[in-house]
């Protein structure tokens, strides 16, 4: 039984971690069915997510020097003292990974993103191994900007980013999409209603799931608390707040009159039941990161977004702009109050055809078939012929 070598760099968040990790187990899978095996080596940072991930998917690990730059709109401040401590790591960080990629010898190597990928992929240019970069956001990463050039094949999740990427990388462009975990595309609204205990909820309304992402988002928190009273006598909600959020917003449940207490249910954490809650959601109010905006889109949900401001790049505003000037999501940039959020949930939660209209809209954007077509690009890289 012949084995396929993958190397696979990127993480920091789970933004660039969980579509690797959905890619290695497509590509497992793809191998599996053909009579081959896997064999994967993670190359990460020791406090970044991927660590806490591999070491829970049993991928062997190991960790490279590298350093973080930090942007600023000022190029004076880009010569900060720890900007320049940190790119006086790379070089070290470069030997290092060399001595990785030689060693291990792979087929092919994924970078993903996050500093820690561009040792890695430079690495993977000087051994001569052929380099697949994965972009998940509508703009590119400074990261993947710096390993564009270096890639045999740069995929991308949107046909938007093309535009954006250096002449030379968009001849070897390719659109994937964003890898979405599958379970996440099945699940099942009953599930839901049975594992939350939600058998006050009213089927015969709309349900909004409100979500700031695992931590939650005291933004997002805030604004939905102060629209209960208005939401709740048209919707049910499912609000997913974080943990540190939790006690306050039970007590403002418990000050809810009882007949809109029970179509409102507060939980700091959804795990096992997510795939199950998004189906059962009409209206989903979030956060656009490049993971949530894939599940989204795949699902074909209509949702209003609420970038989080300081995301790097500002990427999550403009993955926000890109799905609202499709008709697939409404955003609300800027400082945002709640009769902003009011105005763009109204008219979803009055009118279905609206609704499905924007589902439709999203669905269209959606690539739920991206963890296959990634693993097509990372095979045909690997071939021979390719390099």
């Amino acid at each position: 039984m012949t084995s396929f070598r993958l190397i696979v760099t990127g993480g920091g968040t789970g933004g660039h971690t969980y579509p690797a990790l959905t890619a290695v187990r497509t590509l497992q899978a793809r191998l599996a069915a053909a009579g081959r095996t896997l064999e994967v080596l993670w190359v990460g940072t020791p406090d970044g997510l991927e660590a806490r991930v591999t070491t829970a998917e049993r991928i062997p690990f190991t960790t490279v020097a590298t350093g973080k730059i930090r942007r600023s709109s000022n190029p004076l401040k880009l010569l900060s003292p720890a900007n320049l401590r940190d790119m006086a790591r790379v070089p070290l960080g470069v030997v290092q990974a060399r001595s990785v990629v030689a060693g291990f010898r792979p087929d092919v190597v994924l970078a993903t993103g996050g500093y820690v990928a561009v040792p890695v992929g430079l690495a993977a240019r000087m051994c001569r191994r052929p380099l697949v970069v994965h972009e998940q956001t509508v703009r590119l990463g400074l990261a993947n900007r710096g390993l564009a050039r270096a890639a045999s094949a740069f995929a991308v999740s949107s046909e938007s980013t093309l535009q954006h990427l250096p002449g030379g990388a968009r001849e070897r462009a390719v659109v994937t999409g964003n890898p979405v975990r599958p379970e996440v595309l099945a699940g099942h609204p009953d599930k839901a209603v049975q594992a939350l205990g939600l058998w006050a909820f009213d089927r015969a309304r709309p349900t909004v799931y409100v979500t700031g992402g695992a931590q939650g988002s005291a933004q997002i928190n805030g604004l939905v608390a102060e629209l209960l009273p208005w939401l709740l006598p048209q919707a049910n909600v499912v609000h997913q707040c974080g943990p540190a959020h939790e006690a306050e917003l039970r007590r403002r449940a418990a000050a809810l009159p009882p007949e809109l207490a029970g179509r409102y249910l507060v939980t700091g954490f959804v795990g096992a039941e997510l795939p199950d809650v998004l189906a059962l959601a009409d209206v989903v109010v979030s956060r656009s990161g490049a993971g949530t905006v894939a599940e989204l889109t795949a699902l074909g949900k209509a949702s209003v977004l609420v970038p989080l401001a300081s995301s790097a790049g500002n990427e999550q505003a403009h993955n926000a702009q890109h799905l609202q000037s499709a008709g697939a999501a409404a955003a609300l940039l800027g400082e945002v109050t709640a009769g902003h959020l009011a105005d763009a949930v109204a008219p979803l939660l009055a009118d279905p055809a609206r609704r499905a209209d924007m589902a439709h809209r999203a669905r269209t954007l959606g690539r739920p078939d991206a963890a296959e077509r990634l693993v097509d690009v990372l095979l045909t890289a690997a071939q021979p012929s390719s390099r």
